[in-house]
């Protein structure tokens, strides 16, 4: 797969919008008034927002309809970790998160000069201890298929828990896995800065139901309830929610790499926090409240960092994550409605993959060229279910 350009173009002529004034981007009127849009994207979590701005730079009108808010869903969480998947047993998944995440500074920096917001961007790596001897071994044979997929882009290094600079890490067996692929994001910021720069290229933000239809193509980016819509209107298993608990921490780590172990995510971000994450719930009741599990999460990121134990709590989270059947996204156009497309299911990959799914729906939708992979097509993901 070849890597695709973000440049704008100027496919389509400029927008034909009136101004209305609204500072606040998560306000529920939109700063600019799109008449009849080339495209209507319906969700404003990464997907959606990442979707439209790539729409949008591209010289198309485009809407956004949020029935709730900016940030309401999953892409909310606090935690922004936009990790790689291991680099050995390649396949096109893995390729296409790979493209992405080596675009992603590029993608932010232009963002953020458009908007005039920090999305809290850093390539600041990550560390994974090795838990056995067993475990070494594939660590270092990753580290080979690193050097042929990831080439210079970034490394995957197998080192001695002494040698790495910050965390005093809990290691068993006193080595450890650094890749310098992982970065990390501020999810919220990182949300308002594609508001506004949606904004600044003319983009109109409805929060609420939209009394006006689309005239125009329609992107569904509507998150775990989006997938469970699909499940039910074509009789298949296509996905549903899986909840997903995380907090804050007031732990200044700001120049640190990440950290993952056990199951539990460590990613310090540059406002001095530290956002621990997350809980894997298939089956809940209740949809937006912590329990025990954040607690027993907290504690285990303690016994892996034990400098974080009287760290303050600042912010305890609780959201719905749209998982795919495959784990994938799901990605193409929406059967049986002309016009209409998915991009959805960015089941804890979702900021990592954003700025390519964002490229590759906007080629399909506006110029109709199909470079979505076969892993993270919607049509395949019908086909298995």
């Amino acid at each position: 797969m070849n890597s695709i350009a973000v440049a704008p173009c100027a496919r389509h002529g400029p927008s034909m919008f009136g101004i209305e004034a609204a500072d606040n981007p998560f306000n529920s009127e939109a700063r600019h008034r799109v008449a009849i849009p080339d495209a209507e994207i319906r969700g404003a979590g990464i997907f959606g927002l990442a979707v439209a701005c790539a729409c949008a730079r591209r010289g198309a009108s485009v809407r956004v309809v949020e029935k709730r808010r900016i940030a309401a869903g999953a892409s909310g969480g606090p935690v922004g970790s936009l990790s790689p998947h291991a680099p050995d047993n390649w396949n096109l998944k893995k390729q296409f998160q790979f493209e992405s995440l080596t675009m992603a500074k590029e993608w932010w920096n232009a963002l953020e000069a458009m908007s005039g917001v920090n999305p809290g961007f850093l390539r600041n790596g990550r560390i994974q201890p090795v838990a056995t001897e067993r475990g070494l071994a594939l660590s270092r044979q990753r580290a080979e298929h690193a050097k042929r997929r990831w080439k210079q882009y970034a490394d995957w290094r197998v080192v001695r828990v002494e040698e790495l600079d910050g965390w005093r890490l809990c290691a068993p067996i006193g080595w450890a896995v650094h890749d310098t692929l992982s970065a990390r994001i501020n999810p919220t910021e990182a949300l308002r800065c594609l508001a506004e720069a949606l904004r600044s290229l003319g983009g109109e933000i409805i929060q609420g139901e939209n009394p006006t239809p689309s005239a125009g193509a329609v992107v569904w980016a509507t998150g775990y309830e989006g997938l469970i819509e699909l499940s039910e209107e074509f009789g298949l298993e296509l996905g549903s929610g899986e909840k997903g608990q995380a907090l804050s921490l007031e732990f200044d780590a700001t120049d640190r790499p990440q950290v993952y172990a056990d199951g539990v995510h460590v990613v310090p971000h540059a406002d001095g926090t530290t956002a621990i994450g997350s809980t894997s719930e298939r089956q809940f009741k209740v949809t937006d409240d912590t329990d025990e599990r954040l607690d027993e999460l907290h504690a285990n990121a303690v016994r892996i960092l034990p400098e974080l134990e009287d760290a303050a709590v600042l912010k305890r989270w609780a959201g719905i994550r749209p998982r795919s059947r495959s784990r994938a996204p799901l990605l193409g156009k929406y059967p049986r409605k002309k016009g209409n497309f998915v991009a959805n299911g960015g089941f804890k990959t979702g900021f990592g993959m954003a700025p390519l799914v964002g490229e590759v729906i906007a080629d399909l939708v506006l110029d109709g060229i199909d470079r979505i992979p076969k892993p993270l097509a919607l049509s395949e993901a019908m086909r298995a279910a």
